[in-house]
């Protein structure tokens, strides 16, 4: 009879396991994007780049298309001593590389705290401690002279160039507020602090954005590469446009190709995604300091992916879906996971366990079963898959307009570098959906927000 009743008890657990992740399946839909579904947001974001390079709707395009002024590829052969200075979030690094022949090059570098106070003060305060940072690393390395020292500026925000070292800053992004810099050059801001610091004798020969400078770096390596991505904390993309498509372009036409960064995080911003919005993107939105502005981006970068999770955990904990309907208090807290707990999640082998569990203790769960770890499991994968599907379907839109034969992508950033299948699901989805005929492959960028700006900088500020 005990044997009858434990068997019983059994086979209802187990009908209840399944009755709950059938459920969870249903509360993860939207997240879930079929090829046809993928098809449309290209035909969409395909536009908006189109609107974008247009002269007269770039001003309401949400893909901007600015220009970068850089149309002169890396050779490869660059040499010399360059200085990079790389600013895109709550640190900030200072480097010294040294770039050789066959493709040699050493550096060195030192990582800034950019405080809550810096990043919501005044712009004159914030350049004028980046100053002071240069400074002190300069000295550090013995790098004082006579000579002006070149240096290439990485300013990961969007921004409006009208030459190679000049930059408008558009909007700050990234939890930065810092007043009297928005609509003003950056390279004029830093410099007039550098000029106010006796003995720093330092150019800012360029100024580029990280996607920028992750192509850059990858092209000096493999000449190939014709298109730079970010997927970390935010995530942009940049790719080499043939200039007489940039209808907004009236300079020097003698040289066929220019980077265009494309600023695609605020995609969506006129309502294009309003039909692949969720109800939890629309939370993650409204509590955001920028609500209403980057909403592509708010659905698959690192900076997001971890709230996605804990809004979907919250409901289906609600709906008494895992943990018989108890919420750890933690998950009552915005912004209290973060994406590496969707890698670390995923990490674990299929039908087996042992990190979810060891984040779910650290969480206050104490028992989770095999059912509630399952559910985790499964929405971790469906917020993370429509992250790198729809980072595919815009890059196989870049790749069909591009339309050459062979294209190697540079990729940067935390949750392409952690996660343990986005690469291989970017692969997999740009292959279903790209032009045939068309060759890829994707490349890890070893550092392109600093060597790619040092390479930039040597192309623009050759040394004798």
């Amino acid at each position: 009879m005990t044997d009858m009743r434990q068997s019983c008890k059994g086979h209802l657990n187990n009908l209840k396991t399944w009755r709950n992740h059938v459920r969870v399946r249903r509360l993860c839909r939207n997240f879930v994007l079929p090829n046809n579904k993928l098809r449309e947001f290209m035909n969409r974001i395909n536009t908006c780049i189109d609107e974008g390079l247009d002269k007269e709707k770039h001003a309401k395009a949400t893909i901007k298309c600015w220009q970068t002024y850089v149309q002169d590829m890396p050779t490869g052969n660059e040499k010399g001593k360059y200085l990079a200075l790389d600013l895109g979030g709550s640190n900030f690094r200072v480097l010294d590389l040294e770039l050789g022949e066959n493709k040699y090059f050493t550096m060195n570098q030192k990582v800034y705290a950019c405080s809550k106070e810096l990043m919501t003060g005044s712009g004159t305060i914030l350049f004028d401690y980046i100053a002071k940072c240069l400074n002190e690393f300069v000295n550090m390395e013995g790098l004082k002279s006579n000579t002006v020292l070149p240096l290439g500026f990485t300013f990961s925000f969007p921004m409006s160039q009208s030459g190679i070292n000049k930059g408008d800053l558009v909007r700050w992004t990234k939890g930065f507020t810092c007043e009297g810099v928005v609509g003003q050059d950056v390279v004029q801001l830093l410099t007039k602090s550098i000029n106010n610091i006796p003995d720093l004798k330092i150019n800012i020969c360029a100024i580029l954005n990280d996607t920028v400078g992750t192509l850059m770096s990858c092209a000096w390596l493999n000449p190939k590469t014709r298109i730079g991505l970010i997927i970390g904390t935010g995530c942009n993309c940049c790719y080499l446009e043939k200039v007489k498509n940039i209808k907004l372009y009236e300079g020097d036409q003698s040289k066929d190709e220019m980077i265009i960064n494309l600023e695609w995080g605020a995609f969506g911003d006129n309502n294009e995604l309003e039909d692949f919005h969720t109800k939890y993107d629309k939370s993650v939105d409204e509590i955001s300091e920028n609500r209403g502005q980057q909403i592509f981006e708010k659905m698959i970068s690192g900076r997001y992916l971890g709230e996605l999770l804990r809004l979907v955990l919250v409901e289906m904990i609600e709906n008494e879906l895992i943990f018989d309907g108890t919420k750890p208090s933690m998950l009552d807290v915005p912004q209290s996971l973060t994406s590496d707990v969707i890698s670390l999640i995923e990490n674990d082998p299929p039908g087996t366990y042992t990190a979810t569990r060891k984040f779910l203790r650290g969480i206050g769960v104490v028992n989770p079963t095999d059912g509630d770890c399952m559910n985790i499991r499964y929405a971790a994968e469906c917020i993370s898959r429509r992250s790198a599907y729809l980072v595919a379907a815009g890059l196989t839109v870049i790749l069909n307009r591009m339309n050459e034969k062979d294209v190697i992508i540079g990729v940067d950033g935390s949750v392409y570098r952690y996660h343990p299948f986005y690469h291989q699901l970017l692969v997999d989805k740009i292959n279903e959906l790209v032009n045939s005929g068309i060759k890829f492959g994707i490349i890890l960028s070893e550092d392109g927000s600093g060597r790619g700006a040092a390479i930039l900088a040597s192309a623009v500020c050759p040394l004798e």
